[in-house]
């Protein structure tokens, strides 16, 4: 079949700077000529194309929107747009720039010391050094105040114990942003690779995010200089923070692997054939498409407003999280009805929605599950929170 179209049936296009469509572009052809040859095989051995992430440090794709030493201090927009581009590749993709850039650059640019961005924005950057995120627990995942991983005072230092689960690049990274409960509150530290007692294991059996790094970090009385204490921020609004901006590009990321799966779809219906003539042709195939159109439309306006909002200044928790809401479920129901479309060869991996569709049952729950953003958005429009 040919190659990618793009999905642009309301003209979205011509609301685009030019500097927008090019970059768009240019991550495009990245996606196409580095990623996709690749992907079957490291879907299939649960591995992530680490020879890549070089050319992404080059390109500027690890937290592109990030300000500081080293970063490129591009636009909301712009980064919406590479994110939509790489997980139109695949979900693992996105997520490995989306917490490199969101999730541990962002932090250290918005909490850290001159010290701590001098020495980690510019490798973080470059992909010379790899991040991850911890936050989430085994028994604390949409409840992150409940955690239980704690930072104590040991002389000038910290004494770190605990374990987080379910972080993307855990087995990679370089640097952790860890969030404990210290005697203050919720305090955010940078963990490195090699500090005595820190260890990481790797999750196995995974039906979903398979081209992604998984895993756990666990803190067995790890001592912590002061210096790495991240000192602005205070309280659990600091982590949640990071996940605002890491949902953000979650909305956009999603939209490309909706888009991939409908442009597969189509390009399918019109090359295949039953009852002597293209399956396009028959009416439940195109309210199939018209559907998947329709909603990957909707989500394109959504996100094209969200990212002038925030390039405007407007950032509030509720509007992302409406955003991700709805274009998580949206991305996810045009991965089914494309693999319908395909019928059995929807369920191979010669074809990408199956991939999609499995990857995007992990994007429908991390980073706030589709219920919490629910109950997000329906504190905000009520005035009375859902939340203990």
């Amino acid at each position: 079949m040919s190659g990618y179209r793009g999905v642009d049936f309301y003209h979205f296009d011509r609301c685009l700077s030019d500097e927008e469509r090019s970059i768009r572009d240019t991550v495009r052809r990245f996606v196409d000529q580095s990623f996709l040859p690749g992907i079957r095989g490291h879907f299939r051995d649960g591995t992530f194309p680490l020879d890549l992430i070089p050319q992404l440090g080059e390109m500027g794709l690890l937290g592109p929107s990030v300000k500081g030493p080293g970063c490129m201090g591009l636009s909301g927009v712009i980064y919406g747009l590479i994110c939509q581009e790489l997980e139109r590749g695949d979900s693992g993709l996105r997520s490995f720039a989306s917490v490199q850039g969101s999730l541990v650059m962002w932090p250290i640019s918005v909490y850290g010391t001159d010290e701590q961005k001098e020495k980690w924005l510019p490798e973080l950057a470059a992909g010379r050094k790899i991040g991850c995120f911890g936050l989430t627990e085994a028994d604390h995942g949409s409840d992150p105040g409940g955690m239980e991983t704690r930072a104590e005072r040991d002389g000038d230092g910290w004494l770190l114990n605990g374990s987080k689960l379910w972080i993307t690049n855990a087995n990679l990274a370089d640097v952790a942003v860890v969030w404990a409960r210290t005697p203050e509150g919720v305090s955010g530290f940078l963990v490195e690779r090699g500090m005595p007692g820190f260890t990481t294991n790797v999750i196995h059996g995974k039906y979903s995010l398979r081209a992604s790094d998984t895993g756990e970090l666990v803190f067995d009385n790890v001592r912590l200089p002061d210096s790495a204490r991240l000192p602005g921020a205070r309280g659990l609004k600091a982590p949640l923070s990071c996940l605002n901006q890491a949902r953000y590009g979650i909305a956009w990321g999603v939209v490309g692997a909706a888009q991939d799966c409908y442009d597969t779809a189509l390009r399918y219906s019109q090359e295949r054939k039953q009852f002597d003539k293209p399956i396009g042709s028959f009416q439940l195939v195109q309210q199939k498409l018209v559907t998947m159109v329709t909603e990957i439309t909707k989500a394109q306006g959504l996100c094209l407003q969200l990212g002038r909002l925030k390039d405007d200044g407007i950032n509030d928790v509720p509007l992302v999280s409406l955003s991700k809401r709805n274009n998580v479920a949206m991305a996810l129901d045009c991965a089914r009805m494309a693999r319908d479309i395909l019928g059995a060869a929807g369920v191979t991996d010669e074809f990408s929605p199956g991939r999609h569709m499995a990857n995007l049952e992990s994007v429908y729950t991390y980073e706030g599950t589709h219920d919490i953003h629910t109950l997000i958005v329906g504190a905000e429009i009520t005035g009375l929170s859902a939340f203990r």
